[in-house]
């Protein structure tokens, strides 16, 4: 067999497929595909096993529990009960699209009552609900308490508690009993749903998916990237989408200034800008000047070209009182640069970018945690 036509075949699969850009990401890290979304599932169950851990002859919990054994053939009255080793439990869990039944999928369980801890508790078999209030999957088996509480009945009551040990999950605990239907394609086309809607990253999208499918995408709006089914994909959708989520894409990123005052963290996006401003934190006065030099090519040289030099000078002072207008703050980066060497902490870092936004300074959403 001649090796020819087989090299042309494999050049023509290659030059098919999507090629990468260095800088971009990939569509399927960008966007989910209109009607392969998630789902949320929710139950009521019972957890028993809990060594005097739970509810205190709770009411809803008793009646749980005697419903419980009225499915075995054993009639008991809720009030000659006792509680005290279970607890009512809520089972919360997210079914993926495309799961066939039979699937396993992680529950998280959260007590309503009283309990005091779940460790050491089993979940008694309990239906999982979607919205339209048919089962989609049941969950079962013991649960994983990432937590402790000890020490309650110690000398003046101190106790020790680490993380919640009223919530806990069981890592594929559920078997999922029902297929929820998804359509990926509609009426030929296939909608991808931007994880952050912007209008620049739509638009890019959709130019780069039409470098590689001409004329088949097209940005509705800021969310939204309508992608036409080609011809040459018909019965085989799957491959299609499998190909987009290759083609890669340029983000755009907002300028935002994000602040977790629990943690004192701040995460500032790269675009993020400042005006001029005048600052003075206690006795720290800081000045950013942004100015721009001409670069020219030497008398009597070839190819030279003339060029604008932008320089950055900082300069940090430590008085009384002092008092100085910045001339200009070319980026946030420059002012973070100058009180991190000052040592200033971050709480106070978060009061002069919380000042800088309300002063109307700072050319960015400011996010509070």
């Amino acid at each position: 067999m001649s090796l020819k036509p087989l090299l042309g075949v494999l050049l023509l699969v290659v030059a098919a497929l999507p090629v990468a850009r260095a800088d971009g990401s990939r569509l399927k890290d960008l966007v989910v595909v209109e009607g392969g979304r998630d789902n949320q599932l929710i139950g009521y169950g019972i957890v028993a096993g809990l060594a005097g851990d739970g509810d205190k002859n709770s009411e809803a919990t008793l009646r749980s529990i005697a419903n419980t054994l009225e499915h075995f053939g054993i009639s008991i009255p809720a009030s000659t009960l006792k509680s005290s080793n279970a607890a009512a439990v809520l089972v919360t869990a997210d079914i993926g699209p495309f799961l066939k039944p039979g699937a396993r999928i992680d529950v998280t369980v959260a007590a309503l009552g009283e309990a005091k801890s779940l460790q050491g508790g089993v979940l008694f078999q309990t239906p999982l609900l979607g919205a339209d209030g048919a089962v989609y999957a049941v969950a079962q088996g013991p649960v994983a308490v990432g937590g402790f509480i000890g020490g309650g009945g110690g000398p003046g009551g101190a106790t020790v508690q680490k993380n919640h040990p009223t919530v806990a999950s069981i890592t594929n605990g559920a078997i999922v009993e029902r297929e929820i239907p998804a359509t990926v394609v509609r009426d030929g086309v296939v909608r991808l749903l931007l994880h952050q809607p912007d209008f620049a990253t739509a638009a890019r999208i959709a130019d780069a998916v039409n470098a590689h499918f001409p004329g088949t995408a097209r940005a509705q709006d800021a969310a939204t990237v309508a992608v036409g089914l080609p011809a040459a994909f018909t019965g085989n959708e799957v491959s299609f989408i499998a190909s987009l989520g290759a083609i890669e894409a340029r983000p755009d990123t907002a300028a935002r200034v994000v602040l977790n005052e629990r943690t004192g963290t701040i995460v500032a996006t790269a675009p993020v800008r400042l005006s001029q401003v005048a600052i003075s934190h206690g006795s720290l006065t800081i000045k950013i000047a942004s100015t721009l030099g001409v670069s020219q090519p030497g008398p009597f040289s070839e190819g030279g070209t003339t060029a604008v030099v932008p320089s950055t000078r900082t300069e940090v002072t430590e008085v009384k009182g002092g008092f100085q207008i910045v001339e200009e703050m070319p980026s946030v980066e420059e002012l973070a640069k100058a009180l991190n060497a000052l040592g200033v902490s971050s709480r106070e870092m978060m009061a002069i970018f919380q000042s800088l936004k309300r002063a109307g300074a700072l050319q960015a959403e400011v996010v509070i945690n």
